[in-house]
């Protein structure tokens, strides 16, 4: 009688765990591991959220800046953490493009987390210096395809988002031109309005003080609809270049083996999050989307962002570091 009643109690332990793991979690802070540095959108995007999350958990949410490396030492970090749901990393599409852009890594993009959900996405734009030949995009291309080799498209060092981008515009095209990599926004800004190149690729958000007080001009948004601080600028698709489409983005995950129940906890208060007018608005302001996931919906997007990013790096036959 007594084993069976022993039996009993663990087989409704283990029935009710879940529930109950869901129900004390989090148990103390919850950290938020960046592969940024501080003040940056990404950064911002991260507190924003966490400010929100903490709220709803009823535990702070602090925010740890682990910049380099292409986000593998904050992603090492994370992966190696107890998978109890108190350390999360702040994915972007910079994690899978790590994937493909180098030969080894400390963890298993696809295995060793478990994503919680999206958390904004970022327009990239085509732009040029307000003073360029170029007025449209169509121009753009119709210029890189009559004169290959002599268009010099601009970006910020190899391997980001928007150097990959650019890559992109050759493939999408079919036409030849120079990708000139530079080490920073301020220096892409710099030879543009300079004449050192002729367009260049980069996310709208530090560059749309330029383009507002049209010292640079964009000529398309590389996203599948235009954004919403640029009404006016269409889409790459819109604008010739149907197969053109790039957006960067940024979610949540937590180390894999995290529990389903924590994993969709945490989900739920992310959501929630989003949904906030007020985050909403930060968000925006900041010229992110805001938008959440399912956690399935998150881990299929990192998936096929690894795939895409790495057909693109071997399409620009960028060998692995």
């Amino acid at each position: 009688m007594k084993i069976k009643h022993l039996l009993g109690t663990l087989m409704a332990a283990a029935f009710l765990s879940p529930m109950a793991i869901a129900q004390s979690f989090p148990t103390k802070p919850v950290r938020i591991v960046v592969p940024f540095g501080a003040g940056g959108v990404a950064d911002v995007t991260a507190r924003v959220v966490a400010q929100k999350m903490a709220e709803s958990l009823g535990q702070a949410v602090v925010i740890e800046n682990k910049p380099g490396a292409g986000g593998i030492v904050a992603g090492d970090s994370v992966a190696k953490a107890e998978p109890d749901g108190h350390t999360l990393l702040l994915m972007s599409n910079g994690t899978a493009v790590s994937e493909g852009l180098f030969k080894t890594l400390p963890f298993k993009t696809l295995q060793d987390f478990a994503p919680i959900s999206t958390i904004g996405y970022f327009d990239l734009a085509v732009v040029t210096a307000a003073n360029s030949r170029f007025k449209t995009f169509g121009e753009l291309l119709a210029f890189a395809k009559a004169n290959p080799g002599r268009l010099n498209l601009g970006s910020i060092n190899v391997g980001s988002t928007q150097h990959l981008t650019a890559e992109m515009f050759k493939s999408a095209s079919g036409a030849e031109v120079q990708i000139v990599p530079f080490n920073g926004t301020p220096a892409v800004v710099t030879a543009l309005r300079g004449g050192q190149i002729d367009a260049a690729v980069e996310i709208v958000a530090p560059v749309l003080t330029q383009i507002q007080s049209k010292a640079l001009r964009a000529l398309a948004v590389t996203s599948d609809r235009r954004a919403p601080v640029l009404p006016d600028v269409p889409t790459t698709k819109e604008a010739g270049l149907p197969g053109y489409v790039a957006r960067s983005w940024n979610g949540l995950a937590a180390p894999a083996k995290t529990p389903p129940a924590v994993i969709a906890r945490l989900n739920q208060v992310v959501v929630a999050a989003l949904n906030s007018p007020d985050v909403k608005k930060k968000l925006q302001d900041l010229n992110v989307d805001p938008q959440s996931s399912t956690p399935q919906e998150a881990a299929t997007l990192l998936a096929s962002e690894v795939k895409r990013w790495g057909e693109v790096i071997r399409a620009a036959k960028i060998a692995p570091q």
